[in-house]
């Protein structure tokens, strides 16, 4: 049974896809929550579900692509106003496709040492920080 402050508190899976040296960001649309912020591209995770079969499933979805997952970085837990979202966060290479933006703003490829040129979500930036560090 779910009480309110479940539904209220999400676990999203997301990807810091690395190809050719540059790391993959996409700008939330403008009808998303925290609209035009950049993320890690990603998305929730259903009931059930493993966090890396998530990614992959989104990724696909999203972009059209197809990732190897190497490794995962530390879960960042971030309250906003009126939800809790956990974020399960995976370096992962592009191995299929060209990202291709569904249902995005904009996706850009940045190298590592630029990512904090952009305007972040407030839960990834713990998580760009985590991976700059690494």
């Amino acid at each position: 049974m779910c009480t309110e402050l479940d539904q209220n508190h999400i676990h999203v899976a997301c990807g810091i896809i690395e190809s050719n040296g540059l790391v993959l960001a996409a700008q939330r649309s403008r009808w998303m929550r925290i609209p035009l912020k950049w993320e890690f591209p990603g998305g929730k995770i259903e009931d059930g579900e493993l966090p890396e079969d998530c990614l992959r499933r989104e990724l696909m979805e999203e972009l059209g692509i197809q990732v190897a997952v190497d490794h995962s970085l530390p879960p960042v837990t971030h309250d906003y106003p009126s939800l809790r979202v956990t974020l399960h966060p995976f370096v992962c290479s592009l191995v299929a496709g060209i990202p291709t933006n569904h249902e995005h703003e904009a996706i850009v490829w940045l190298p590592p040492e630029h990512l904090m040129t952009i305007d972040w979500a407030e839960a990834d930036i713990p998580v760009v920080l985590t991976y700059q560090n690494t």
